[in-house]
C-alpha cells in the first residue's frame, strides 16, 4: 500500500453552477431536488420518454428543473459538471462530450460525499461480488449493539444523499457501493473498507475483467484505519497492495481457517480476532461463535468477519460483534429457510443471480437437488458444475438459458438426473418444486440458488423467491 494525506474537499458554491443530470429515477431525481435547491441550474437528461418518465419529468418541472427526455446523448450547453446515475455506461456519448469539454463527471455517490458536512459521520464501505447486502447490514446491526447511532445506506436503497443532507445524526454510516459506484466516485475516502470477493460480472458495463477489479479496488482509495480483504480471494489483496491509503493505514485479512497476525478467523467454531488487539503476534480476541451468524453458511461466516472487521477498525468492543451478529436477521431469499417437507429441507436463494452466488450457496449443503436456471447474463457454468458436482442429487432447470447449465452438467455431472423445464412462464416454478421433490430423498435440500437473472420469468429475483415459496408451501398442504 502506498500512503498519503488526504484532505477533505472544499465546499461548493453551487449558486447558479450548471449541472446536467444523467437519468431519472431512484438517484437522478434526488440529485436534482438538491442541486435545484442550493441555487444551481440544473437540466435533467433521460434516454427514456415513456409514460412514468414524463410524470417524473412533471414533477421536477414543477420545481423549475428543465427535463429533456428522450435526449440522454447530448450534453446540454453550458454544463460545467455532469451528475450521472450510476448504472450509465462510462462509453455513453454523453460523457464522451463531457471529457471533452474537460468537464468532471460525479455520481450520486461522489455527490453525498462532496455534500457532507465538515462534522459528518465517518463511512465504512463494503463491496465486492456477493455478500455486500448482507454484509453491511450484518455491520450496521453490530454498530447498533455498540450503542453506535448509523444506518445501512447506499446501493442497500437507503440514499446516500438522504443519509447524508437529513436531519438525523450519526456516529458511523455502514456504506454498500456497487462498480457501479465506484467508477463515478472519484474523490470518496472511507475510514476503513473491505472488498469481499472477486469474480466476473457486469463486464458488459466495465469492459474487462480489469476494469471492473480496478472500480472495485477504489473503495481503498485513501483508506485511514484498515482495508479489509479476503484471505481466500488474492485478487482482494492485490487491490489493497495497489491502493493509496494514510499513513498507518492497515491490511487486515479475514479467512474461514485460523487467522495469522493482522487477520480475523476461525478456531474450533469462535470467530476470533488477531488485527484488533495488543501484541497480534501473541493474542487474541474472541468475538462470536458459528452459531451467532445467521445462517452458519461459509460463505455467511466469511461475511460476518468481514463486517467483524470493520466494526473493529471503528472501535467497536468484542461483545458487540457477538450481540450484533445474534440481532441480525437476513433480507428474504437470501439462503433462506422456507420448510421442510418429508426430511427434505427447501432453501430459497433466488438473491444467487450469478454463478459465484451460487457456487456459495451450492457449498452450504452436502446433498442437494438443484433449481437453476433463467437469464446468464453472459456467464458460462463449468466451473460452477465442476465445483458442486459432487454434491448434486438432482438438478431442475427453468428459464430462458437453461441449455448453458445442461450442457455444462453434461460435460462435468454425466450421472446427476437432470429434468428440464422447457417452460419460461411463472407457473414453471411450481412444476420445478413438484419435479425437486421426485428426486430428492430424506436429508437431501432443494436449493433454487438460480445462478442467472430472474427478468425472462419474473419481474425480480423477490418474485422468483416467493414463488418458489409459494410452491413448497402447495407441496406440504
Amino acid at each position: 500500500m502506498g500512503s498519503r494525506k488526504v484532505t477533505s474537499s472544499e465546499p461548493l458554491d453551487w449558486q447558479g453552477r450548471h449541472v446536467t443530470v444523467a437519468g431519472l429515477g431512484v438517484s437522478g431525481i434526488p440529485a436534482a431536488k438538491v442541486l435545484h435547491a442550493r441555487g444551481a441550474n440544473v437540466t435533467v437528461v433521460n434516454d427514456g420518454d415513456d409514460a412514468r418518465a414524463r410524470e417524473q419529468a412533471a414533477e421536477l418541472e414543477a420545481l423549475g428543473i428543465t427535463v429533456r427526455l428522450g435526449d440522454g446523448a447530448t450534453l446540454p450547453e453550458g454544463t460545467e459538471l455532469v451528475v450521472t446515475a450510476p448504472g450509465w455506461k462510462p462509453d455513453k456519448p454523453l460523457f464522451a462530450a463531457a471529457r471533452e469539454a474537460g468537464l468532471e463527471i460525479w455520481g450520486d455517490v461522489e455527490l453525498a460525499w462532496r455534500l457532507r458536512g465538515p462534522d459528518a459521520a465517518p463511512w465504512l464501505a463494503i463491496t465486492g461480488t456477493n455478500g455486500k447486502t448482507t454484509t453491511t447490514q450484518m455491520l450496521a446491526s453490530i454498530l447498533k449493539a455498540a450503542g453506535l447511532r448509523t444506518a445501512a445506506v447506499g446501493n442497500i436503497g437507503v440514499s446516500l444523499l438522504d443519509a447524508v443532507l437529513g436531519d438525523e445524526q450519526y456516529d458511523v454510516l455502514a456504506v454498500e457501493l456497487s462498480s457501479y459506484q465506484l467508477h463515478w466516485a472519484p474523490s470518496l475516502r472511507a475510514h476503513s473498507a473491505a472488498v469481499l470477493n472477486l469474480a466476473p460480472d457486469h463486464l458488459d458495463w466495465h469492459g474487462s475483467m480489469e476494469a471492473y477489479a480496478a472500480d472495485k479496488g477504489r473503495v481503498y482509495e485513501g483508506n485511514r484505519v484498515a482495508c479489509v480483504y479476503n484471505v481466500a480471494d488474492k485478487a482482494t489483496e492485490d487491490l489493497v497492495r495497489a491502493a493509496d491509503v494514510e499513513e498507518g493505514c492497515r491490511a487486515v485479512g479475514f479467512t474461514l481457517g485460523t487467522p495469522g497476525p493482522s487477520q480475523l478467523g476461525v478456531v474450533e467454531g469462535i470467530l476470533v480476532d488477531r488485527a484488533f488487539v495488543e501484541d497480534r503476534h501473541k493474542n487474541a480476541q474472541e468475538l462470536a461463535e458459528i452459531s451467532d451468524v445467521n445462517p452458519p453458511a461459509p460463505h455467511n461466516i466469511a461475511n460476518a468477519l468481514a463486517a467483524a472487521a470493520l466494526a473493529r477498525a471503528f472501535g467497536v468492543p468484542a461483545r458487540a460483534v457477538r450481540d450484533g451478529l445474534r440481532d441480525f436477521t437476513p433480507d428474504a431469499h437470501r439462503i433462506a429457510h422456507v420448510a421442510d417437507v418429508d426430511a427434505v429441507a427447501y432453501v430459497d436463494d433466488s438473491k444467487a443471480t450469478n454463478t459465484h452466488a451460487a457456487e456459495a450457496s451450492l457449498a452450504a449443503y452436502e446433498s442437494i437437488v438443484w433449481i437453476a436456471g433463467g437469464l446468464a447474463k453472459g456467464a458460462t457454468f463449468d466451473e460452477l458444475v465442476a465445483k458442486s458436482a459432487k454434491r448434486l442429487r438432482g438438478v431442475v432447470l427453468i428459464g430462458q438459458d437453461r441449455a448453458l447449465i445442461r450442457e455444462a452438467l453434461a460435460r462435468h455431472a454425466p450421472e446427476v438426473p437432470v429434468v428440464d423445464l422447457d417452460r419460461t412462464d411463472t407457473g414453471a416454478m411450481l412444476a420445478a418444486v413438484q419435479e425437486a421433490s421426485r428426486l430428492a430423498v430424506a436429508g437431501d435440500t432443494v436449493l433454487l440458488a438460480p445462478a442467472c437473472a430472474s427478468m425472462d420469468m419474473f419481474a425480480n429475483y423477490n418474485k422468483r423467491g416467493d414463488a418458489f415459496a409459494e410452491a413448497v408451501r402447495e407441496l406440504g398442504s
